[in-house]
C-alpha cells in the first residue's frame, strides 16, 4: 500500500507539472529537440520572462526539462527521449487542436505541421507516416509485433552510410512506434528514427521552416525518397490512407 500511494503522488505531481497551459506549451515547443533560451520560451508562450522563469524551474525540479548555462544564457531542452515520448503520447491523445485558426498565418503553419515536423529527434507528420509505411512495404520494418527493423532493414540504413551501432546509446530501442497526434497513426522513432531524420537533414532532403518543428521537403529530399522508399514524388501533397 506504501508503495502505491508514493506511485500515485508521483503521477499527481508530473500531471501536475504539465496541467499548466503555459508548461504545457513549452514542453510542445521542446520537442523540436533543441535547446531554447527562458526568453525564446517565454515570447512562444506569450508571458512575461520572469513568469517563465518560474515555470521553467518547476519543469526542471520535476525532472522534464534539463539546464544548461553559457554565460549569461540559460538553456533547456526535455530531458532525454522518454520524456519526449512522454509529450507527444500525451498530445496525441488529447488530439488535434478543436478551434479553428484564426488567421492565414495560423492555418498555413498548422498545414505545415501537418505536412512534416519533428517529434523530438524523428519524422514525424504525413512525411513520417509515409515513411514508415514505405519501410514496412519494403520489408524493412516489421509491425507485426511492435516496431522491429528486419535485417534487410539494417542493411537499407548501412546503405544509406547510417551506422545505427555506432547510433545506439544506452537503453533506447532500436525501432519503436510513436503516435502522431496529426496522423492518428504510429510513426517510426528510436534510434533508427532519429538516425534518418538526421540525415534526412544533414543531407539536405528536409529543411526547417523557421525556429519551429516544420519541416520542407526538398526537391533532393522528394527525389531521394522516391529512389530509396518508392515514394512519389508527390506523395506528400495528398492525405495518407
Amino acid at each position: 500500500m506504501v508503495r502505491d500511494d508514493h506511485a500515485g503522488s508521483a503521477l499527481a505531481a508530473l500531471a501536475a507539472l504539465l496541467a499548466d497551459e503555459t508548461r504545457a506549451a513549452m514542453c510542445l515547443a521542446l520537442l523540436d529537440g533543441r535547446a531554447w533560451t527562458a526568453g525564446e520560451l517565454a515570447r512562444h508562450a506569450g508571458v512575461a520572462p520572469s513568469t517563465a522563469s518560474e515555470h521553467l524551474g518547476r519543469l526542471v525540479a520535476g525532472g522534464l526539462l534539463a539546464e544548461e548555462r553559457q554565460g549569461r544564457h540559460r538553456y533547456v531542452r526535455l530531458a532525454d527521449a522518454r520524456t519526449a515520448q512522454l509529450v507527444e503520447d500525451l498530445a496525441a491523445h488529447a488530439g488535434p487542436p478543436p478551434a479553428a485558426p484564426r488567421t492565414l498565418a495560423q492555418a498555413g503553419a498548422g498545414s505545415a505541421m501537418a505536412r512534416a515536423r519533428t517529434c523530438y529527434d524523428h519524422l514525424a507528420g504525413r512525411l513520417g507516416i509515409l515513411v514508415t509505411d514505405a519501410l514496412t512495404r519494403r520489408g524493412l520494418l516489421d509491425q507485426s509485433n511492435g516496431f522491429a527493423l528486419t535485417d534487410e532493414g539494417v542493411e537499407w540504413f548501412t546503405g544509406l552510410g547510417v551506422d545505427l551501432a555506432a547510433a545506439r546509446t544506452g537503453r533506447r530501442p532500436l525501432a519503436r512506434p510513436c503516435l502522431d497526434w496529426t496522423e492518428r497513426r504510429p510513426h517510426l522513432a528510436g534510434v533508427a528514427g532519429a538516425a534518418l531524420c538526421g540525415h534526412a537533414l544533414a543531407s539536405g532532403w528536409c529543411m526547417r521552416i523557421g525556429s519551429g518543428r516544420a519541416l520542407n521537403l526538398t526537391a533532393r529530399g522528394r527525389t531521394a525518397l522516391h529512389t530509396h522508399l518508392g515514394i512519389a514524388p508527390d506523395a506528400l501533397e495528398a492525405p495518407t490512407a
